[in-house]
């Protein structure tokens, strides 16, 4: 069995309270952090540690850190961003439902790490339960000492506070939460200047999501080197996965790194297989904007060798034969899945969450919609899926920030990799038609957008 590093006591009944929480060892890394350690040790154990951001980049956490400008008499702050609207991944909501005091600990840890006096929280609108929750456990730390002035006696001062959103796809990424975060519109800002030198108020920031701030609490209390000893290569420690679709036993999943995509499927420990004795089909490893891949890729990669949950060999092939970990939203589809039907839903929804600022987003993310839908109902032509091959070509590498990239994958994995279904919807209109009577309760996209 693997180890758990954030959801060892997931199942201890009051977790989710300060007292509970304190009794399983919570706070030890504040404890630990504020008096034996200098904020400087603190970074040096996450860079020690290899951890890299889990909300889809993955990108190095401690070397984040040291990017962060320190100019004197000019405040720092951490903001945390716990809006996951990427489709298919719902591990952060987890974590704050039933273990809030982890993402606190860990808010406390870092803030002082980074030298910040005032952090945010930035949770999606509609998890209002999430957003209580976390709100109440920081009122259960102000009165244990463990929040505002002198935390423990240290002489650190910390307040944290939650901000919810308006509930766009768009403030996921950074720029455009730190927008929000000042009352603005959830746009993002063209880099540079990035958040590290002028970000909340103009002031450096760094934005780190959920998982990425929890995971700093093990990584503090056993040592950055100890957390990298789990794993494999560049990818260490412990990631949760959010896995969903056709699955025996969909759920979220803490796992050791370097696990096989096969036993994460299959064995009874995570997922239990497919649903309904059924064939997996494909899958989708790391939340909506990663390419898709078919069955046979995505248990083994382009050597032969096991495709193991790991940054590298997710991405073994590039995105010719490989997908990405992403957020960790790991769906996966059986044989009676169609492809074109599921792309064409996620492109809908990238269409209505663009946030219109580039043109090719804006434009081709609505074109893509229309084309799949023409498909999908058994009114397109062949020449069509070369156009939307071209489309997502054009849009990819093209716009401010990644939600145009995060458009045109889909659509090209789904293509490059399932062209027969495209191309069956296409020669067979009458029974794409009969098929998908469900999509009349949607207007017709090939209509103008009025948006």
């Amino acid at each position: 069995m693997g180890r758990k590093l954030l959801l060892e006591h997931i199942h201890v009944p009051g977790i989710n309270t300060l007292a509970v929480y304190r009794e399983k060892g919570g706070y030890r890394a504040v404890e630990k952090a504020l008096k034996t350690m200098s904020p400087d040790d603190v970074l040096e154990e996450v860079k020690k540690s290899g951890l890299r951001g889990r909300g889809g980049a993955g990108f190095p956490t401690g070397m984040k850190w040291s990017f962060l400008a320190k100019p004197e008499g000019v405040p720092r702050y951490l903001v945390c961003n716990g809006d996951e609207s990427e489709p298919g991944t719902f591990k952060d909501r987890f974590l704050m439902t039933h273990i809030p005091h982890a993402l606190i600990e860990g808010m406390i840890v870092s803030s002082y790490a980074l030298g910040a006096k005032t952090s945010y929280i930035y949770i999606r609108g509609e998890m209002m339960p999430q957003i209580r929750i976390i709100e109440n456990a920081i009122q259960e730390a102000k009165a244990a000492g463990l929040l505002g002035k002198n935390i423990l006696g240290s002489g650190y001062d910390l307040e944290i506070y939650v901000q919810p959103g308006g509930g766009a796809y768009i403030c996921g990424e950074e720029t455009a939460l730190l927008e929000s975060l000042e009352g603005k519109r959830g746009n993002p800002r063209i880099k540079p200047p990035f958040p590290a030198v002028a970000g909340l108020y103009g002031c450096p920031t760094v934005v780190n999501n959920v998982e990425s701030i929890a995971a700093v609490v093990p990584i503090v209390n056993d040592g950055g080197e100890e957390y990298a000893k789990i794993g494999i290569e560049r990818s260490t420690g412990t990631k949760l996965i959010s896995a969903s679709g056709n699955l025996v036993k969909p759920g979220v999943y803490e796992i050791e790194m370097g696990l096989p995509v096969e036993e994460f499927i299959y064995s009874d420990e995570y997922c239990g297989g497919i649903a309904n004795g059924k064939k997996l089909k494909a899958v989708v490893a790391g939340g909506s904007s990663v390419p898709i891949l078919p069955a046979n890729l995505i248990t083994k990669t382009i050597q032969g060798n096991p495709r193991l949950m790991t940054y590298e060999s997710l991405a073994d092939g590039g995105f010719v034969s490989g997908t990405a970990m992403g957020s960790g939203g790991f769906i996966a589809f059986d044989e009676d899945q169609c492809i074109v039907r599921n792309t064409w839903n996620y492109t809908r929804f990238y269409r209505h969450e663009s946030c219109g600022q580039c043109s090719p987003c804006r434009e081709g993310t609505g074109w893509m919609e229309k084309l799949l839908y023409r498909i999908e109902t058994g009114t397109g032509n062949l020449e069509d899926i070369d156009l939307l091959w071209d489309i997502q070509r054009r849009i990819e590498g093209n716009t401010i920030c990644p939600l145009g990239d995060a458009a045109a994958w889909p659509v090209a994995a789904a293509i490059r990799h399932f062209r027969d279904e495209f191309e069956w919807h296409i020669m067979n209109p009458q029974e794409a038609q009969t098929r998908n009577y469900g999509l009349a309760q949607y207007a017709d996209p090939l209509e103008p957008v009025v948006s």
